[in-house]
């Protein structure tokens, strides 16, 4: 792989984002601390958007991502620091699972701490 090669590219492109959030999200489901904030969220349509989101932001080659603003998107949640936390667990965890270099995992953790002020709301 050439070392200007995205980060979308170096992960394993669309399958690997695929599973990454079908995994995630089945993690996300199953942990009490967060799973009610999508208690009533179509999880295929939200799956979609986090695939679309995530392609976005690793550097894939597409139109660019056109669901809401990250602050929009989680204004009305009260999500705490905690939460966070337990979010960006699950998303490494995930990619540990996957088999993912840790130095990938590092880049896609530093893209998730760059969403935490707008998914806060600070």
């Amino acid at each position: 792989m050439e070392n200007n090669a995205s980060l979308f590219e170096r992960i394993g492109g669309m399958n690997a984002v695929n599973a990454s959030v079908e995994i995630f999200y089945a993690k996300v489901l199953t942990d009490d601390g967060i799973n009610h904030f999508f208690a009533n969220t179509n999880m295929t349509a939200q799956s979609g958007k986090m695939k679309a989101f995530l392609a976005m932001a690793f550097g894939a080659p597409m139109a660019g991502y056109s669901g809401k603003k990250m602050r929009e998107a989680h204004a009305h949640m009260n999500i705490t620091e905690a939460h966070f936390g337990l979010v960006a667990g699950h998303l490494v965890a995930t990619l540990q699972e996957l088999g993912v270099a840790q130095n990938l995992i590092d880049e896609v953790v530093a893209i998730a701490v760059s969403t935490k002020d707008d998914v806060l709301g600070n």
